[in-house]
C-alpha cells in the first residue's frame, strides 16, 4: 500500500511529510483521480478537489455515510451533545472564543434537532390532532339579553368586513377538511420554528444591552445551542410519553435548570442577574410563542385547500 504524502510550504521551501499508511478507503498515491484523471498526490485531488477514495464499501458503511450526508453530522456529535447537555455554558463560550473545530456548527445542530422534534412528535399513534372549532357567532357567554344583542351586533359587523368575510370563507374550508388544515399547519411549522432564533436573539440583545463586549452574533449562537437542547428535551418527553405517559412531562423541569447554567456560563453574570434575565426572557418568549401560533393558524387557513 502506498504511503500518503503531505506537502508543506515553509519560508518559500517545500517540505514533504510521508505518512506510514493511507486512509482505509483511500486510493494509492499516483492512482488517476476517478473524476478528472490527474495522478493523486494525497488524500484529495489537487486539480479538481475530489477526495481520492474507493467507493466499494459495505452496506452498513453506505448507510452511515448516507445519514451523515443528509444531516452533515460526523464524529463531532459525540463531543458536542454531551457538552450541550452537561456543560452548555462552556460549549457556547468555547465557540465564541474561537474553539470551533471540535463542535458541530450551531445552526446545523439546531436544524437537525428541529427535524428530530417533528419526527418524535409524530410517533404517538394515539395522538389526536383535533382542530378546535369555534364559532363566535354562536357564543352564549353573556347571559344578559341586552349584552348578548350588543355582542351579536359587534360580531355581525366584524364578519361583514373584508377580513371577516375572508376568515369565514377559510374557516368553512377548514371545517369541511380538518385534516387538510392540520397538514397545512404542519408544513408551515418548520418555518415558524426557525423564526424563534432571531426572536430569541433580539430578546437577548435587549436584556444585555448594557453589557459590554456582547454582540448579536453571541446571542444567536447562544440561542441555537439553547433551542437545540430544548428541542432534545422535548423529543425525550415525546418518546418518554410513549412508555410512561404523562410522567415523562417531569423532564420539562430540567428546562429552567439548563437555561440558568447555560446563560450564567456563557455570559459570566451573577446569580441574581441570571435569574432576572431568565424571567424576562420567559415572558418575552411566551408572548412571541403566542404570536407565532396565531400566525401559524392564519398561515394554515390561508393555504388550506
Amino acid at each position: 500500500m502506498a504511503r500518503a504524502t503531505k506537502l508543506r510550504v515553509v519560508g518559500g521551501k517545500t517540505s514533504v511529510y510521508v505518512s506510514p499508511r493511507t486512509p482505509k478507503h483511500g486510493l494509492e498515491i499516483g492512482t488517476p483521480c476517478p473524476n478528472c484523471g490527474t495522478a493523486l498526490a494525497g488524500a484529495y485531488c489537487y486539480a479538481c478537489g475530489q477526495k481520492g477514495e474507493a467507493f466499494h464499501r459495505s452496506v452498513w458503511h453506505l448507510i452511515a455515510e448516507a445519514f451523515e450526508g443528509l444531516t452533515h453530522i460526523d464524529g463531532r456529535v459525540w463531543v458536542t451533545l454531551p457538552r450541550l447537555i452537561a456543560r452548555p455554558g462552556k460549549l457556547t463560550r468555547d465557540y465564541l472564543d474561537g474553539h470551533r473545530a471540535a463542535q458541530i456548527p450551531p445552526f446545523r445542530l439546531f436544524l437537525v434537532v428541529l427535524i428530530v422534534v417533528f419526527f418524535t412528535g409524530s410517533l404517538d399513534p394515539g395522538a389526536q390532532r383535533n382542530i378546535v372549532r369555534i364559532d363566535p357567532r354562536d357564543s352564549s357567554a353573556t347571559q344578559n339579553p341586552s349584552d348578548r344583542t350588543d355582542f351579536k351586533k359587534a360580531l355581525d359587523a366584524m364578519w361583514s368586513t373584508p377580513q371577516g368575510k375572508w376568515l369565514a370563507e377559510r374557516r368553512a374550508v377548514a371545517v369541511k377538511n380538518p385534516e387538510a388544515l392540520t397538514r397545512s399547519m404542519e408544513g408551515w411549522a418548520h418555518q415558524f420554528a426557525i423564526l424563534m432564533l432571531p426572536i430569541a436573539a433580539l430578546l437577548l440583545s435587549a436584556l444585555f444591552v448594557l453589557k459590554k463586549d456582547v454582540y448579536v452574533f453571541d446571542h444567536l449562537i447562544f440561542s441555537m445551542h439553547s433551542l437545540a437542547f430544548q428541542g432534545l428535551l422535548l423529543s425525550a418527553v415525546f418518546l418518554g410519553s410513549l412508555a410512561f405517559g404523562d410522567t415523562a412531562n417531569g423532564l420539562l423541569l430540567l428546562s429552567p435548570v439548563h437555561l440558568f447554567a447555560h446563560m450564567r456560563g456563557t455570559y459570566r453574570i451573577s446569580v441574581l442577574g441570571t435569574l432576572v434575565r431568565m424571567s424576562l426572557l420567559f415572558v418575552g418568549s411566551m408572548v412571541a410563542f403566542v404570536v407565532l401560533m396565531v400566525g401559524l393558524v392564519f398561515a394554515g387557513l390561508a393555504t388550506v385547500h
